[in-house]
């Protein structure tokens, strides 16, 4: 970044910035995916649900416990966001947050999509990722992020001064309830910041601003995920299409995306269980 005229620069800047970056999360010790287990299990399973997911909506779906499922650009570039939640209790969702800390901004094959206090477990781990040849490129973007939180009609309302019903904070809203039978305004509060998928985004090098480029998805490219615990899946066709203008748009060229649900007939490996992380003791007053 460059020194702002009002702050300028002490003697030692140059020393300063050159100090040894240190990653603050080693993974090292983290739980193995045994992506060798999970590869021959998928070997043997059967597609035995899908839902597509019109453009500009959003649809949740049901995943047990040691099922595959994937999500398939068709039709043409689109992107996704993407929500989780436990079956068991939808108020313990995915950890954006954490799981970039632990993973890096961007997720590929072998990553894990990581639920939130107090149970900090891997919800998800990805299997398969079609674009996992795309890396970084030069202006330091990349796909599948979790550092976008998702286009949302407050946000829009702030910047825009207008009102727009299908950002996809609002269409995962409406799935969720439509899939639990609550009313939209009672289940926003459990709608949270998403794996952005297939969407091409970074920081700029000047600014650090957020940015996103259009995505380099076609159809037939797919990331696939194991389910580790019971869960169910939200996901919203963004309404940009593939992001490569805006986000939050009826002009946007969109497609659907298509999510298939398989099943091995077993499950790869025990289900993560909760953190066993337990506060002490804390006398009252």
């Amino acid at each position: 970044m460059m020194d702002r005229p009002d702050c300028p620069a002490p003697p030692d800047a140059d020393v300063r910035r050159a100090v040894r970056p240190v990653i603050c999360y080693p993974d090292d010790t983290l739980p193995d995916p045994d992506l060798a287990a999970l590869t021959a299990a998928r070997q043997d399973a059967v597609k035995v649900a899908e839902t597509l997911v019109p453009p500009r909506q959003g649809r949740c779906w049901d995943v047990r416990a040691g099922q595959f499922f994937r999500i398939t650009c068709v039709g043409g570039a689109q992107v996704g966001d993407l929500n989780l939640w436990s079956a068991a209790d939808p108020s313990e969702r995915f950890y954006s947050g954490k799981t970039r800390a632990l993973h890096g901004t961007h997720l590929t094959t072998g990553d894990r999509m990581w639920s939130g206090f107090p149970q900090l477990r891997p919800m998800a781990t990805i299997v398969a990722d079609t674009l996992g040849w795309y890396g970084f490129d030069g202006d330091g973007g990349s796909v599948h992020d979790v550092i976008g939180t998702r286009c949302d009609p407050y946000t829009h309302r702030l910047l825009a001064g207008d009102d727009y019903h299908h950002c996809c904070h609002s269409n995962l809203t409406r799935a969720l309830a439509a899939h639990l039978g609550r009313d939209p305004r009672e289940v926003e509060p459990l709608v949270h910041d998403v794996l952005n998928v297939f969407m091409c985004t970074g920081f700029t090098r000047d600014s650090g601003q957020y940015f996103m480029k259009a995505s380099p998805v076609r159809p037939g490219d797919y990331i696939e995920f194991y389910a580790e615990i019971d869960l169910i899946g939200g996901l919203s066709a963004c309404p940009g299409g593939d992001c490569g203008a805006e986000h939050s748009s009826d002009t946007a060229a969109c497609h659907p995306l298509l999510v298939e649900v398989f099943d091995a007939g077993r499950v790869a490996r025990p289900q993560p269980q909760p953190s066993p992380y337990r506060w002490p003791s804390v006398s009252p007053g």
